[in-house]
């Protein structure tokens, strides 16, 4: 990996983006665990891992392919079905839902999925700093459900380390966007952002950290 010269004030201003958009909640009985599709099997794993809890009889797998799992040759629901098999979770606790390709999805398709199926409560398993969004997402997408969060227990400097830092960096400044341009959209509850996280956020995209932002 090389870093520029604005690596060291780059790592720190992710930081403070990190630390709002990571929100896990405490867990509690439910009907569903969604794992939210991306690239990290880590969230399949989580996800096996409350199924063997017992926090919820069924796990339902959602994701097509998305922006960095374009390339992919299966779909991130195969992927993460094959990984929570592996752990343990039988076919009977399993769903898979193929067709997401963002948040919004990930919710609109896991709800037809389970149409008929009751649901008032559920854990939304995603990557940590995927939590907040993912929740506020479901609380606008299936606003009768009382959703609960969950994400494998890395740290900040774990994922910077442990992939692609510059692309964690830029999905992240992309995600805080989005947590206020889709809340003014419709597509997501609204969530106060700190002015410090905010700040920090545009300080990465004048570092050039602004690949995933909308226009």
């Amino acid at each position: 990996m090389k870093f520029s010269h604005a690596w060291p004030e780059a790592r720190e201003l992710g930081r403070l983006v990190w630390d709002y958009l990571v929100f896990r909640t405490p867990l509690a009985p439910a009907d569903v665990i969604v794992a939210m599709g991306c690239h990290d099997p880590r969230v399949a794993v989580q996800a096996a891992r409350l199924w063997h809890e017992g926090r919820a009889p069924l796990v339902v797998v959602s994701g097509g392919r998305g922006k960095v799992t374009t390339d992919w040759d299966e779909t991130e629901a195969r992927v993460f079905a094959r990984v929570v098999r592996e752990h343990g979770v039988p076919e009977h606790a399993l769903l898979l839902e193929e067709t997401a390709t963002n948040t919004g999805e990930n919710i609109t398709a896991t709800r037809r999925l389970l149409a008929g199926v009751p649901v008032s409560r559920g854990i939304l398993v995603a990557k940590p700093y995927m939590t907040r969004r993912s929740l506020a997402t479901a609380m606008r997408r299936w606003p009768e459900v009382e959703w609960l969060t969950s994400a494998p227990e890395v740290g900040y400097d774990a994922y910077l380390d442990g992939e692609e830092g510059r692309r964690f960096l830029e999905l992240m400044v992309g995600d805080l966007q989005r947590m206020v341009v889709y809340a003014e959209r419709g597509f997501q509850v609204p969530m106060p952002v700190p002015d410090a996280a905010w700040a920090a956020h545009e300080e990465l995209a004048r570092l050039g950290y602004g690949r995933y932002l909308i226009s």
